[in-house]
């Protein structure tokens, strides 16, 4: 899996946003100097993030971008699902088929069984991290983190 760069920008400006203390939001130019992201970058993620419900703008000069719920609402998942969608879902197979119309495997596929439980571990765990939880330092985060990290049973953990 690989968190792309519209991922990282996404996460940054919707921290940024939560962050914020101003009812009116922060506005493109705001995201883009705070950012350090170009205006058109920072407007595309921001439409992204608007069409998938997770904020919400107001028109004008004073306009600005503003959390459309609550930031402990938020999950890290639903973020990532919203720039590069889920890792793995069953339109996969359809989609990697190679010269077929149908997958050689599509029968009997330990692959599929594989990406299917690592789809459904990191969505266990990503589920569990708010952007509220993003939006404290990197103190009180790695705590969170590292305290989630504890409740998963030991057989199930892997070396950080």
């Amino acid at each position: 899996m690989k968190i792309t760069a519209q991922d990282e920008y996404g996460l940054r400006i919707l921290v940024r946003i939560a962050k914020c203390k101003d009812n009116l939001g922060l506005s493109i130019p705001q995201l883009s100097k705070l950012e350090g992201l170009s205006q058109p970058n920072v407007s595309k993620l921001t439409r992204i993030l608007r069409i998938e419900g997770l904020v919400n703008s107001t028109k004008g000069h004073v306009g600005g971008y503003v959390l459309a719920k609550p930031a402990d609402r938020i999950t890290v998942n639903d973020i990532l699902k919203a720039f590069s969608g889920r890792l793995f879902d069953q339109e996969f197979c359809v989609n990697h088929a190679g010269t077929m119309k149908v997958c050689s495997n599509s029968v009997d596929c330990s692959i599929r069984s594989l990406w299917t439980i690592v789809q459904s571990a990191i969505d266990n765990l990503l589920d569990k991290i708010t952007l509220a939880d993003l939006s404290n330092g990197e103190k009180e985060a790695t705590e969170t983190f590292q305290n989630l990290f504890k409740s998963i049973p030991t057989e199930n953990k892997q070396v950080l």
